[in-house]
């Protein structure tokens, strides 16, 4: 029978706790986990190795003395009171067991623990810290209990904060494995705060850990619905770099009403400024991965807002998260580059996705006054999301449900990239190949209308594999230079207001570009390439039927070259004009009006008509168009107008040869 890890603390009798006094009662339960067998962590290796006894007293030192511990010097529990500018170095020794008063002068940062107070003018001789837990009675690796986790956060954040009033601008961490209480109020606090129960980095400093470096969320219980690590809260030039930070996902308990929000984040930035994320592995996040924030409201000064600001988060590893590896609701100046996303929102072996299930999500909440204005609560703007590598999200890469100016670009992408209510986002050069849901779906989404979501581009991407390549469903979508290859539809127009479509190149696609059973309110279609392997070019089927205003909409389709002998189609639609393609191929029009096929330099139809009009039409002007004589049967002609309404059809100038 397999045991298990000694983290998930599940052992509900005969429990060994060392450090500590606390009950079993304190331990948090899992179960119905079971994993594989796990040692404890091994104590760290410091660098104290020095045993024997100093052979002096500190009561004869004078003034600007350097002292080198190369021995071991016990205070027996005296203050000692130094001169002036006394410095304390390190060779592997220590001193323990009382007070050191400082006048200035040095200390050396491996001198520094639980069992030696320091006070005065003093400053660490290094401004690297270099932490070993052993030498700290205030924190405890291992298993544990929630009360002795919760210790943790406050030692460890003690720590950074003790370190840095001497002088410290790094906090490097080695070997180090440890539980964190994040969901929980320290005394004397009494409403809970996330970013303020986790083990805060200050301003002007540096975390600094490395592979050996485990900070894990102590497992919560069923109704806790927040919590994170480590947080930036309001403040300026600060760093995390490396180490991993593991959350509670398959060991926590989750409530029966849950709907998919229930859990802890990892890290927590809100109000953070000029702050960095680099190389952390974020893995288990019960409710995600990193959530960047503000203080305040954007459209409420009296709030004192203070927004996140040039927030970088690079070269990171985010896999298995539930919900989101990364949710953005305020800041600007945004930087998430050269990281990877894996199985974002995926189920577990003990919880659900959760809801989104995108692996970043930018969504601002905003919200219309009683007069219809609109309030914006929090903004997001300035976002830069490059060269990052996704695999396997449950619902996609990236959604700006609500943000400005976000650029997605140079992103290798397994599953989908979408944006909603947004204005000025730019998709750029990614690499889309469907994987999982990809294969049954769409790559990219544009959608959105309203009087926010307006001057979007999707641009320069490669697509391959997925259902349907791009959906365009919004306002003012410029689609242009894209590559799309092996899809069943490469471009599909839904309830669009002025796209334009431009200069994108489908290959081995089912239909080029649809448009069905919708509306597209002055469309450009323009400069395509495409090459079809089964069904149509261009296939417009119940388009702009719904009422008198889309009746009056025109899809204008231009310069557009369409290679291979498939047929463009226009059915039970208004308003599309046609002119100046080259087609390899036939055009077929029927029971549709105000259509214009005119001045299109090439129409050479294979196995088909080279224009067939069929059904009740009205306004269809067929115009100075260039028709090769078809090839296939005798029954297929250059024009072939079977229409039921001839009178409606205006047929001039055009040739066949």
């Amino acid at each position: 029978m397999k045991k298990l890890p000694y983290y998930l603390l599940i052992f509900m009798s005969c429990i060994a706790i060392s450090c500590s006094k606390e009950s079993v009662d304190d331990v948090t339960p899992v179960v119905g986990v079971e994993t594989p067998d796990e040692e404890p962590p091994k104590p760290d290796t410091i660098p104290n190795v020095v045993t024997t006894p100093c052979d002096f007293d500190l009561s004869t030192v004078a003034a600007n003395s350097t002292i080198i511990f190369n021995c071991v010097l016990d205070l027996k529990g005296e203050t000692i009171t130094l001169p002036a500018n006394v410095k304390f170095e390190f060779d592997g020794g220590d001193v323990k067991n009382g007070k050191l008063i400082f006048a200035g002068g040095t200390i050396a940062g491996e001198l520094l623990s639980s069992n030696i107070e320091i006070e005065g003018d003093v400053k660490l001789k290094e401004p690297t810290f270099k932490f070993f837990a052993s030498r700290w009675e205030g924190i405890v690796e291992g298993t544990t209990t929630s009360n002795v986790a919760l210790k943790n956060n406050k030692e460890l954040e003690r720590l950074f904060k003790y370190t840095k009033n001497l002088g410290a601008t790094t906090f490097q961490i080695g070997k180090f494995d440890a539980f964190f209480e994040i969901t929980k109020i320290t005394p004397p606090e009494v409403f809970f705060r996330a970013s303020d129960e986790a083990v805060n980095i200050p301003s002007d400093f540096t975390l600094k850990m490395t592979d050996e470096t485990f900070l894990r969320a102590f497992p919560a219980e069923a109704d806790k619905k927040n919590g994170a690590i480590l947080a930036f809260t309001d403040v300026d030039n600060a760093n995390v770099i490396g180490g991993s930070l593991v959350g509670d996902r398959n060991t926590r308990a989750y409530s029966s009403g849950d709907v998919g929000e229930t859990g802890s984040h990892l890290f927590h930035i809100q109000s953070g400024r000029n702050v960095t994320v680099d190389g952390v592995k974020f893995i288990d996040g019960s409710k995600g991965g990193v959530t960047i924030y503000s203080k305040g409201f954007f459209s409420r000064p009296d709030t004192n807002y203070k927004p996140s600001t040039n927030v970088t988060i690079k070269n990171c590893v985010f896999k298995d998260n539930r919900r989101m590896a990364i949710s953005v609701t305020d800041g600007r100046e945004i930087f998430i580059e050269d990281n990877s996303f894996a199985n974002t929102g995926q189920a577990s072996q003990n919880s659900d996705g959760g809801d989104v299930g995108y692996s970043i999500n930018i969504e601002a909440a905003r919200r219309r006054d009683s007069s219809g204005n609109l309030e914006e609560l929090q903004k997001v703007f300035n976002v830069f999301v490059r060269r990052n590598t996704e695999t396997n999200s449950r619902s996609g890469f990236i959604t700006v449900n609500i943000g400005q100016h976000a650029t997605v670009e140079d992103n290798i992408v397994g599953t989908r990239i979408s944006y909603k209510l947004a204005n000025n986002t730019k998709i750029l050069n990614n690499t889309l190949t469907a994987d999982g849901i990809g294969l049954e779906s769409w790559a990219i989404f544009a959608s959105g209308t309203g009087e926010t979501v307006f001057n979007n581009e999707v641009g320069g991407n490669k697509i391959s594999g997925y259902k349907t390549g791009i959906v365009v469903a919004s306002n003012e979508a410029y689609i242009h230079d894209n590559t799309i290859d092996n899809v069943a539809v490469g471009i599909q127009l839904s309830r669009a207001n002025d796209p334009r479509v431009i200069d994108n190149t489908i290959t081995r696609a089912d239909k080029g570009i649809t448009a069905t059973n919708t509306f597209a309110k002055n469309a450009e279609i323009r400069g395509n390439r495409i090459t079809t392997s089964n069904g149509f070019h261009m296939f417009f089927s119940s388009l702009n039927l719904e009422d008198a205003t889309t009746q009056s909409y025109k899809v204008n389709v231009i310069g557009n070259t369409l290679i291979n002998a498939k047929k463009i189609t226009i059915s039970n639609t208004y308003g599309v004009i046609f002119s100046e393609n080259n087609v390899t191929g036939g055009i077929e029009i029927g029971n549709s009006n105000n259509i214009e096929v005119s001045g299109n330099t090439k129409i050479q139809p294979d196995e088909s008509d080279g224009i067939r009009i069929f059904g009740t039409n009205n306004n269809v002007t067929i115009l100075n168009n260039k028709i090769t004589e078809p090839t296939g049967a005798e029954r297929y002609q250059c024009i072939n107008n079977s229409a039921s309404s001839p009178n409606s059809i205006t047929l001039t100038n055009n040739s066949c040869n």
